[in-house]
């Protein structure tokens, strides 16, 4: 599955920042764990006999409890074991869940009511980027992404705004015009959100890519930072609000 090798690149570079800040995690460990997570959230496994058990639950219990193994076998005690414990539980539930999400909505809604957030999301990017350079005068972030201006984020969940009226109302099953106005303004307030997020994780680690997996681009976070904030929104909102 698609999702859950993203997934697997994507933890891995998280484990690279973390490398880079002096609490070094193993990529060979939380990259395997966010696909399996992935591919579990995606395909809403369970186990066990009737009534079944959701497995979800279960591997977050497990990362969890492996995190504290793999903490306490890697190395003595030193400044940096809170920061690896944690970037050990959070590389895989930072990309793994998201991207778990968003696949889960193609497999319960189908290709078209994904593609609606695609669309979502590149259009809140592409007209923070228009705006910011046209009318751009106030920043948004100074100290984690000086590019970034509260007037872009406001053309941005804008233009979310009125695709969620438009195509949102046409491709998403029971959803009307306000509920589009309200989802597209969610996803793209939250892509900004997780854009600045990934930007401080590159910044605490000193970096401008995630990597240089993709020569020209950065790296896998580079390319999904903000699906990795707006896939659980529009996750919740098709499950809870549609």
């Amino acid at each position: 599955m698609l999702a859950s090798i993203i997934a697997v690149l994507g933890a891995g570079e998280v484990a690279g920042l973390s490398t880079r800040t002096g609490a070094p995690v193993s990529g060979r460990f939380v990259g395997p764990l966010a696909g399996v997570m992935c591919a579990v959230f995606a395909l809403g496994l369970s186990v066990g006999p009737s009534p079944r058990t959701e497995m979800l639950p279960l591997v977050v219990l497990a990362i969890v409890v492996a995190a504290g193994v793999l903490t306490l076998a890697s190395s003595p005690p030193d400044a940096s074991v809170l920061a690896r414990a944690a970037t050990a539980i959070m590389a895989p539930l930072y990309v793994g869940l998201p991207l778990g999400a968003i696949a889960r909505v193609r497999v319960l809604h189908g290709a078209e009511v994904v593609s609606v957030l695609a669309v979502l999301v590149i259009a809140s990017d592409s007209a923070q980027y228009f705006v910011g350079r046209a009318l751009g005068r106030r920043k948004l972030a100074p100290l984690i992404s000086p590019a970034k201006t509260m007037e872009g984020a406001i053309g941005g969940v804008m233009a979310a705004a009125i695709v969620g009226a438009t195509l949102g109302v046409r491709w998403v099953p029971g959803l009307t015009v306000g509920s589009g106005v309200l989802l597209g303004a969610l996803v793209g307030a939250f892509g900004i959100v997780g854009d600045l997020f990934e930007s401080l994780l590159k910044r605490g680690a000193g970096v401008k890519d995630s990597s240089s997996l993709i020569p020209g681009h950065g790296g896998v976070l580079d390319r999904i930072d903000s699906w990795l904030f707006a896939g659980p929104v529009y996750f919740m909102f098709l499950r809870y609000l549609s």
